[in-house]
């Protein structure tokens, strides 16, 4: 899976969005204000809406992506400031490519849902994109599961916690699909929509999950690669600075955190010794035996 992912890297990475989230979160801010002037434009001419799609209105694949998070000024400010922060770091951590994979895999499991479900009921429900931000924290919370957050701007909680308590929240909208007191009229059809909307979004993070390289950075083998480098560091064993001063440094590029402090830095597990990579050779750089 890595291997096809590398090779449709090289095919059409030229073409990622750097920084996608940060145009995410303008479409965001765009129908938040869309809601407070005109709050049915979204839901007739925008949204999800799979019946509209298959009869014409084929931009909604796209409109619906500026649905905001929330509809309180004070907590969509707060939102949308996390998921901004929460989209760069992913991007940081997998590449620009690989974020934008992510993310429109979402999008397009969503669109597939919404006309799965019309094809199967009848009745065209649409789908927001909560989910699909929740897809995103979960990555994160994978990527750094002992973050801390505050709560209320006081209580001190990591985002493996908060990341538990999603998946329960998960879990509960697709329970709610079976459940025979959701299950009756128009009312269960929606519920068991949003059950398509989180399985295809959890769908989502576990492929990625279980296939990107990034994830293995938890593996124990992993960690003990760490753990002997950084012990060898505070024995005066491996000085990291360069002649330059620079701390990081890509064997493949020579791109370093002085020259470029917007780049991230990784070491490579299957390079033999201690190499480190920008992020935009970590994957697709030939490994040092």
């Amino acid at each position: 899976m890595e291997n096809w992912i590398n090779k449709l890297e090289r095919k059409i990475g030229k073409y990622a969005i750097p920084n996608l989230m940060y145009y995410i979160i303008i479409l965001y801010a765009f129908g938040f204000a869309l809601n407070l002037f005109a709050g049915d434009f979204y839901y007739q001419y925008l949204s999800l809406d799979a019946y509209a799609i298959l009869h014409g209105q084929v931009w909604r694949i796209l409109t619906f992506l500026i649905q905001p998070p929330a509809t309180n000024l004070l907590f969509v400010v707060f939102t949308l400031y996390l998921y901004y922060m929460i989209g760069r770091e992913l991007e940081y951590a997998w590449g620009t490519f690989r974020f934008n994979l992510y993310f429109f895999t979402g999008v397009l499991l969503h669109v597939i849902a919404a006309l799965l479900t019309y094809a199967m009921t009848g009745v065209s429900l649409q789908m927001g994109t909560g989910y699909l931000n929740l897809s995103l924290f979960f990555a994160y919370a994978a990527l750094y599961p002992n973050q801390q957050f505050y709560l209320f701007a006081v209580l001190p909680v990591k985002v493996k916690y908060l990341a538990w308590i999603d998946a329960a929240y998960f879990a509960y909208a697709i329970l709610q699909a079976f459940l025979p007191a959701y299950g009756g009229g128009i009312y269960g059809l929606y519920y068991k929509a949003n059950a398509v909307a989180a399985f295809v979004s959890i769908l989502n993070f576990l492929f990625f999950f279980f296939s990107m390289r990034t994830m293995r950075r938890f593996r124990p083998k992993e960690i003990h690669r760490k753990h002997m480098y950084h012990k060898a560091v505070k024995e005066g064993k491996k000085n990291i600075a360069g002649a330059d001063g620079a701390r990081h440094r890509c064997t493949v590029c020579g791109r370093t955190d002085l020259e470029h402090p917007e780049l991230q830095f990784r070491y490579c597990s299957k390079c033999k010794g201690n190499h480190e990579y920008c992020q935009d050779h970590l994957f697709t750089h030939e490994h040092i035996k």
